[in-house]
């Protein structure tokens, strides 16, 4: 099994969606709908797996529309007058949708994943979660899981303090700052090709790859990892945190 050594490591970055919680088919799901009612009679369908996968999944919302229909060949005013398509009603529809499912279905965290958490601050691991959603910390107040995290980087921060989306590696390295670590010891474990980019530019000191699908078979191209795992259930922790390095 493998495993996190806090002798070397001092705190993890957690993506959310897809990671610790079961959300990541639910943004999907909410993205086919928007993106199959704008491309009737102008493209294919969104396809759910592959087209999520490659240009959505893990960008800010504005960025994930623009990367989609680039790549389609189509694009959007970044505003428009009401019922027209743009750049910000097509987020703004997805933004509704993605809503309305937590509002109806609520939000499940993946048991490996809270047992992992656990683990880690139980050996003196701080602990960071990141995403490029505005919604992120009411994700994690829904999942019975904000208090495991010590710190939470977020849309809404990256809009407040003008960071951008991955894949540059500045909502990750934000994340290390406020818990204090140096990013030498701090591991990173994304489910997202963006971030996994992103990890990697940033010099981070471990990279997981949380791929639950098994997508990456298909894509020998994307970021590498140090780790590669289909669940958190997979993931061991050794060692424990100096005091010294807290």
């Amino acid at each position: 099994m493998a495993a996190i050594d806090l002798t070397s490591i001092s705190a993890a970055i957690f993506d959310t969606d897809g990671v610790v919680t079961d959300t990541a088919r639910a943004h999907a799901a909410a993205w086919k709908h928007v993106f199959d009612r704008f491309l009737h009679g102008r493209s294919e369908p969104f396809d759910i797996r592959d087209d999520y996968f490659r240009h959505v999944d893990g960008r800010p919302r504005f960025d994930g529309i623009r990367t989609f229909l680039a790549s389609r060949g189509l694009s959007l005013p970044e505003e428009g007058p009401p019922g027209m398509p743009s750049v910000r009603s097509l987020a703004a529809e997805k933004d509704d949708l993605f809503l309305a499912h937590l509002r109806r279905h609520g939000v499940a965290a993946h048991p490996g994943g809270v047992a992992l958490l656990l683990e880690l601050r139980r050996r003196g691991a701080r602990i960071a979660a990141v995403s490029a959603s505005r919604h992120c910390r009411g994700v994690l107040t829904a999942a019975a899981i904000r208090h495991l995290f010590d710190e939470v980087v977020d849309g809404e921060d990256a809009a407040r303090i003008g960071l951008p989306g991955r894949p540059d590696p500045a909502l990750f390295v934000e994340a290390a700052r406020r818990l204090g670590v140096p990013l030498e010891r701090t591991a990173v474990l994304e489910s997202t090709l963006p971030g996994l980019e992103a990890a990697r530019r940033g010099g981070f000191g471990l990279v997981i790859d949380v791929d639950r699908d098994g997508r990456r078979v298909d894509l020998p191209e994307g970021p590498s990892a140090d780790i590669v795992v289909s669940g958190l259930d997979e993931l061991s922790v050794t060692g424990r945190v100096p005091v010294t390095a807290r």
